[in-house]
């Protein structure tokens, strides 16, 4: 008898096998192939993960911030790889949220039943 963990593996190998993660991969193989790119890439990832640390810390963001994650932000979604890139993870997340809810499906119908 299978396992909730080996099921879970099985899904995992499911995702890596999918069109919407293999088209993720490859767009972000040509964004990681192109050194103007990843540059850029990796420009966008830490201004996005430097504003994400400061809300966690329940610092405040100045409006400069703002302005210049803005324009990193613009910077991106006019280049094309990047953008195909952000797309592709876009898919790749409506897919796992997708999965998500179904894996906690069980939890809901438990929680929704005892209110009743």
């Amino acid at each position: 008898m299978a396992t909730i963990q080996d099921s879970a593996k099985e899904l995992e190998k499911a995702i890596e096998q999918s069109e919407e993660f293999q088209d993720l991969k490859a767009a972000y193989d040509k964004v990681m192939g192109d050194p103007s790119s990843k540059q850029m890439f990796d420009n966008f990832r830490n201004t996005q993960l430097e504003l994400q640390q400061k809300q966690m810390q329940g610092m405040e963001i100045t409006e400069e911030e703002v302005e210049k994650a803005k324009k990193v932000v613009e910077l991106v979604q006019q280049h094309e790889d990047i953008s195909k890139l952000m797309e592709q993870e876009q898919r790749v997340n409506v897919l796992i949220n997708d999965i998500s809810r179904i894996i906690t499906k069980p939890l809901e119908e438990l929680y929704s039943t005892e209110q009743q």
